[in-house]
């Protein structure tokens, strides 16, 4: 016979009842008054980021208010120089990017959102990494809640004491792991799968905000970080080739004014490559202005402070 089964029998002799469905766990856990009311409100918080993203102007630049945008981005002349949007017919300002799917022009322009089915942009930036944190926070809160009530539910229905006291099962963890499992699986496979659900996506949460906090620290965006990739790689070569070029010519003139004696295989071998004196490459991200600075900007961002808003009457 099944051990749970027989758990199932020497647990109702001790005046217990063991719950399989969902509806009867949620019972047997029922939260109290104020809990619901603070469950709701978490809710509540989630669906309110995830509008505020969601409909939220990412930061859209038009002929109206590109002038604000130009005096608060300005050129690096690296990856960002002065140039037209070829779709919009307006000038382009630094770390703004054309969106073919929103079809406009986004100020620092991070990424489109198919989830959120909106681009992610200088005025809601702040709105995602909220988001993300926050259901982050609630799907962590939601495993580690379940995981509480099913070790209560161990220790209530005394499992690991049935288990080593009728069934002789040596009380390591090695030996008892697989029975408990078992019995969990049995009696509350539905509470298992939700806890395992929410552990693995409070994983991918923290990853993603991981990821999006450290662009925020540095001032940086998804969509630069692929063009300071693009660029580095860019002038890499360029500088290869300028060396590789300084360096055959230097060979022709030297074999011209006088021949020398054919080098060796290994002296050739171990000769230092030319390649090796080309100059770095140095990511020089202007828009970098320390941690407190950049924080604030997401908070808070250029666009939306008065001082620039004075800045576009004076253009103006």
């Amino acid at each position: 016979m099944i051990i749970s089964c027989d758990l199932w029998s020497l647990s109702s002799v001790q005046n217990t009842e063991i719950r399989f469905s969902l509806w009867n766990f949620t019972v047997a856990i029922a939260p109290t008054q104020s809990y619901r009311y603070t469950s709701l409100l978490a809710v509540g918080v989630g669906v309110l980021l995830f509008l505020l993203t969601s409909f939220s102007d990412p930061g859209t630049v038009t002929a109206k208010n590109v002038s604000k945008y130009l005096t608060a981005y300005p050129y690096d002349n690296a990856i960002y120089t002065q140039k037209e949007c070829r779709t919009c017919k307006i000038p382009k300002p630094a770390r703004s990017k054309h969106c073919n799917i929103c079809d406009r022009c986004v100020a620092r322009f991070d990424h489109h959102c198919g989830w959120m089915n909106n681009c992610i942009g200088e005025k809601n930036t702040r709105y995602f990494m909220a988001f993300l944190l926050w259901h982050f926070l609630i799907c962590l809160y939601g495993a580690i809640v379940l995981g509480l009530v099913l070790a209560g539910q161990l220790k209530e229905f005394k499992v690991i004491y049935l288990l080593t006291a009728f069934y002789g099962i040596e009380n390591s963890f090695s030996s008892l792991f697989p029975h408990v499992v078992q019995w969990l699986l049995g009696s509350y496979n539905t509470q298992i799968l939700l806890m395992v659900f929410l552990a693995v996506v409070s994983l991918l949460l923290m990853g993603f905000f991981g990821y999006h906090a450290h662009l925020c620290l540095t001032n940086t965006t998804t969509n630069e970080k692929f063009k300071w990739q693009e660029y580095i790689s860019w002038k890499r070569k360029v500088n290869e080739a300028k060396v590789s070029a300084a360096a055959l010519k230097a060979s022709i003139s030297g074999m011209s004014v006088e021949k020398k004696p054919p080098e060796s295989k290994w002296r050739a071998f171990f000769r230092r490559s030319p390649l090796e004196d080309a100059e770095a490459v140095v990511k020089n991200n202007i828009y970098d202005k320390g941690i407190l600075c950049n924080l604030y900007e997401v908070v808070f961002p250029l666009s939306t402070r008065p001082s620039f808003s004075r800045s576009e009457s004076k253009l103006d």
